[in-house]
């Protein structure tokens, strides 16, 4: 495990935008994997996996480079390492960042699996509020932690470790009809 952890790291020092999106479509496939195994409990016959595949590229090309990004903007606009600065940068993420990115999460999800920009709105109308309450449950405990003890670019590795299981709600979500 340690080897593992360091060959990650040797990847990160080089290739820290590339390997940032490998690992959030990585762990949203992930995520998408344990909700349809052990939520929807569909089995390996029936497990969905156009799904999986769709769920990974938004997080290759949606999720990685939005969180990644944004942890760099959020560093530019709430500057410092302290208790009182991790608090600041919490709030700000999650009350004016998660709210957007999570309507746009599930809108994403809602065109990649066909829906209509009516049906869309309506899912949106029907899930949107419980996800971001859900949201809060989760995400400013770990957002503090993150935010206080870990450098910036190792910040979506951990907050993508976090989201397997938020992941596997989020994709659940999203993908409930």
């Amino acid at each position: 495990m340690a080897g593992l952890w360091r060959s990650y790291q040797v990847l990160m020092t080089k290739y820290p935008w590339t390997v940032q999106l490998v690992t959030a479509g990585s762990l949203v496939g992930v995520g998408d994997v344990i909700s349809q195994q052990l939520i929807e409990r569909r089995g390996l016959a029936h497990h969905n996996v156009r799904r999986t595949a769709k769920m990974m590229s938004i997080g290759f090309f949606f999720v990685g480079p939005v969180i990644g990004s944004w942890y760099k903007v959020l560093d530019r606009l709430v500057v410092g390492g302290t208790k009182s600065v991790a608090m600041k940068k919490m709030l700000v993420d999650q009350l004016c960042f998660a709210p957007c990115f999570l309507g746009a999460f599930l809108c994403i999800s809602g065109a990649l699996n066909g829906l209509t920009v009516e049906e869309n709105v309506t899912k949106l109308k029907r899930d949107y509020t419980d996800a971001l309450i859900s949201n809060y449950y989760l995400w400013p405990p770990v957002q503090i932690a993150n935010f206080y003890f870990i450098p910036l670019h190792y910040r979506l590795a951990v907050v993508q470790v976090v989201a397997v299981t938020w992941n596997s709600y989020l994709t659940w979500k999203a993908n409930k009809m």
